[in-house]
């Protein structure tokens, strides 16, 4: 027996079977009752076996045309997924964006993304809402949320871009004026200015595989990552950075790492959005626009 696949033969058996008529399948598909009945006998000598009962009251479908009948509709319908798949990935992407991340994080390293964006997408438009809430990227009708930290199981798909680095810091002329920092302990010795977590102001810190809590009263209390750097830059203590924020400032001379190797866990960041099966391009092309852009600059 023959058993290559002919998808168009399909399709007509499956309107066949559908409008319960050789008539009405041929108008729907364009062609005419003749052609129709040729294709259906054809593929019951290539299957040897008899799919329709045809009289001239009715027609109706046999026990191994019924088998057939559905197994070609499962066949069909991933057929048809398929190429929906690839033509979705191939479009060019265009329309609007919409775009969610972290107040800080969008501020200082998604607004560069969506630049690259814009100028390699013209068709392309975006919005974006820069926000430290949660946000319903479903309901509230966004395509992609850019979040730092642990996923919560949401049911959504995800795709890990790198992660955030961080580093103690503080200027060259605080570090000249208090004594010296050989450990961790000796940060209890002078001012620290951290981002308070719940109204909570402490440090974990790692190093490998040590570890330590710094829970010092610190100098300075803020909610803003982009704060504590202002105010490590003032000179008024030691601040804990990401490193994409802090070495711009090394580099110039303006901040000096401090304890080298001790900081919290690093940071995951994930791209976030609805599915993965059928992306839209533009959400595609945004993902690993952004993929390339964040292992092109370690953060």
């Amino acid at each position: 027996m023959n058993t290559s696949i002919d998808l168009p033969e399909m399709k007509v058996f499956v309107a066949v079977v559908t409008d319960g008529s050789f008539t009405t399948a041929a108008n729907r598909l364009g062609t005419d009752k003749a052609r129709v009945s040729r294709i259906v006998r054809r593929m019951e000598e290539k299957l040897g076996a008899q799919l329709l009962i045809r009289s001239t009251r009715r027609l109706s479908v046999t026990e191994v045309g019924r088998d057939y009948f559905e197994r070609a509709m499962c066949i069909l319908t991933a057929a048809e997924a398929a190429e929906a798949a690839v033509a979705q990935q191939s479009r060019e992407p265009k329309g609007l964006l919409k775009i969610t991340a972290g107040s800080e994080f969008g501020t200082m390293v998604v607004d560069s993304w969506i630049a690259a964006f814009l100028r390699q997408f013209p068709k392309v438009t975006v919005e974006a809402e820069y926000t430290n809430r949660l946000v319903d990227i479903i309901h509230e009708g966004f395509d992609v949320a850019i979040r730092v930290g642990t996923l919560e199981d949401s049911g959504l798909s995800a795709r890990k871009l790198g992660e955030v680095f961080y580093g103690l810091y503080a200027t060259p002329d605080y570090l000249k004026q208090g004594s010296r920092i050989n450990a961790v302990s000796d940060l209890k010795h002078h001012d620290l200015i951290m981002k308070a977590t719940r109204g909570r102001s402490n440090w974990s810190l790692v190093n490998g595989t040590n570890s330590e809590k710094v829970t010092a009263a610190p100098r300075c209390s803020v909610n803003s990552t982009i704060a504590a750097k202002n105010l490590a830059l003032e000179g008024l203590g030691i601040a804990q950075l990401p490193r994409f924020m802090a070495e711009p400032h090394v580099a110039e001379g303006t901040l000096a790492c401090v304890l080298s190797g001790w900081a919290e866990i690093p940071a995951p960041v994930h791209a976030v959005f609805a599915s993965s099966r059928y992306m839209d391009p533009k959400v595609r092309s945004f993902v690993d626009l952004s993929l390339s852009a964040f292992q092109g600059n370690k953060r």
